[in-house]
């Protein structure tokens, strides 16, 4: 019998009572006495990449076609025998092995060479890599089998964020590593996995039976690329990007009983052992995803591109893209419908903050630098106008923390080069120097976010947010630049007073931070008398 994703108990979960295993409809299973609660992938990959594999079965087999119809299912979630009955129709599009259509492959077999299972993990070293002897840190030859259910999980994980394979070797639908959003509601108690994944599902209504294989790709022939084919946006399906399938790919089984998976150490009877894969699979360009950011690389581009985790993680200083867009960004239609509505009417008096969500891989073409994952808390006023005022004053706080990182990183570049030099604002002491002001001040800008949502005095908000962040300035510059030792003391001086004067508000560039945190100009210093012109007592 053919290993069906919809029938078998294939997802590892956290019950409150503890690990076990379920099918997708036993989502809502003993909800009053013993919830789901998370994923439980030993990878943090696996377990954002099983969210987006709920979120997307949630979508093309029982979306909420409104307001009122998505609150109805928060308070009183479909039962398990309900999402069996949604889910039926899917049902012969979620086998992962056995004859006819396979879960995310290729239309029919193919031919070609097998490769290790492991490289179906986006960190696995290449086959170059591994020629070259150069695996130095991820070694090959430490996954040889998986179960069937974490091939599954493998398999998905890289059509979602396929990164750079190779010639031919199509990327994601959103590029290689996106950055994934999701929204995490105020839940009284544990929060069920059942009320995050709804929290994201987007509205719709049940596609025909006759639309699936523009739904799930790998019902119908592949649509091939050999000769520089474009799947754009235009004319194809809303759901499809919950279920694009860039890569050419076929696994193979071997009867195994009584072993182990060598990734996740579950038992199982039948493992995939290798796969095959052609290139020129489906070209996807220009595609907007539910669940992820987007930008404009150039004001006047009518394309939104997705947004890709970089070094240095996710922080407080993506908060306004993540949350409200600002000029050549906007967040994730997920983000979008929660801020805008579904919080709203979710909300109580003892819960008024939500969180986002932000996670994905960090990719440098083929290679995967790190997994990034953090959640970022939002802090909003029921009342809408006092919700709007807030996010403008967090804007201010943003903006204002910006400025002050680039007058950290100029002093700095003050402090140890001659003024003509130029040395490369993106080298590894900046980088670093960035990287550690936004996490050392990330504490200090939630608790102002908090303030600003519920003080009047969002003057004195700001206000005190600088006070804060100044001395962690100083910190920060004294360690790049620090003056014992240093080749030009008195070019380390004369940084560092003019770096505390502009965090004080003097000079062009403090009269710049206190307008954009919308502070009062700073008094005017008193001159100095000159010698022999004091009055006389």
């Amino acid at each position: 019998m053919p290993y069906s994703l919809l029938e078998q108990p294939w997802l590892p979960v956290l019950r409150a009572s503890g690990p076990a295993w379920i099918r997708p409809a036993q989502l809502t299973e003993s909800l009053a006495d013993d919830p789901v609660l998370a994923i439980d992938w030993p990878r943090a990959d696996f377990r954002l990449a099983s969210l987006e594999f709920l979120i997307g079965l949630l979508a093309t087999a029982c979306p909420p076609e409104g307001g009122r119809d998505w609150e109805r299912r928060w308070h009183h979630p479909p039962s398990p025998d309900d999402l069996d009955v949604a889910f039926a129709p899917l049902a012969h599009a979620f086998n992962l092995d056995g004859p006819g259509p396979r879960f995310m492959q290729d239309f029919e077999d193919i031919q070609a060479d097998g490769n290790d299972i492991a490289g179906l993990l986006i960190e696995a070293p290449g086959r170059q890599t591994a020629i070259n002897n150069a695996d130095l840190l991820v070694k090959r030859g430490q996954v040889k089998r998986l179960s069937r259910a974490a091939a599954a999980m493998a398999l998905f994980t890289l059509q979602t964020d396929a990164p750079a394979g190779g010639a031919g070797n199509r990327t994601g639908l959103r590029g290689g590593g996106p950055l994934t959003t999701l929204a995490i509601p105020p839940f009284a108690g544990p929060l069920p996995l059942w009320h995050l994944l709804w929290a994201n599902v987007p509205l719709g209504t049940r596609p025909d039976p006759a639309d699936l294989p523009r739904i799930l790709p790998w019902l119908a022939p592949t649509r091939i690329s050999d000769s520089g084919q474009i799947i754009t946006q235009e004319g194809e399906h809303r759901l499809l990007p919950f279920w694009a399938t860039p890569r050419r790919i076929r696994l193979d089984f071997t009867e195994a009983p009584h072993q182990h998976c060598d990734l996740t150490g579950a038992s199982d009877t039948i493992f995939a052992t290798s796969w095959r894969q052609r290139p020129y699979g489906a070209n996807y360009q220009n595609f907007e995803h539910p669940l992820s950011p987007h930008y404009r690389p150039k004001p006047k581009d009518q394309v939104w591109l997705p947004v890709h985790p970089q070094p240095g993680g996710v922080g407080y200083r993506h908060f306004l893209g993540l949350l409200t867009g600002s000029e050549g960004e906007k967040p994730a239609a997920s983000i979008g419908e929660f801020e805008r509505d579904r919080f709203r009417r979710v909300r109580t008096p003892d819960q008024p903050v939500w969180r986002i969500l932000a996670a994905g891989f960090d990719m440098d073409n083929m290679k995967a630098r790190s997994f990034i994952e953090a959640e970022l808390p939002v802090h909003e006023p029921a009342d809408p106008e006092q919700a709007e005022t807030c996010r403008d004053q967090v804007k201010m706080l943003v903006q204002g923390a910006k400025e002050v990182a680039d007058l950290l990183r100029r002093a700095v570049r003050m402090a140890l080069f001659s003024e003509g030099a130029k040395p490369a604002l993106d080298a590894a002491l900046f980088t670093s120097l960035r990287a550690r002001f936004w996490a050392d001040t990330e504490t200090v800008f939630f608790r102002a976010a908090w303030q600003a949502s519920i003080r009047d005095d969002h003057q004195a908000v700001r206000r005190d947010f600088l006070s804060a962040i100044a001395p962690i300035t100083r910190v920060l510059f004294n360690e790049a630049a620090p003056i014992l030792g240093a080749d030009h003391p008195e070019r380390v001086a004369n940084a560092a007073r003019m770096l505390g004067l502009s965090l004080s508000g003097y000079g062009k560039s403090g009269n710049a931070l206190f307008n954009t945190l919308g502070l009062p100009p700073a008094e005017a210093k008193p001159k100095a008398a000159k010698p022999g012109k004091e009055k006389a007592a």
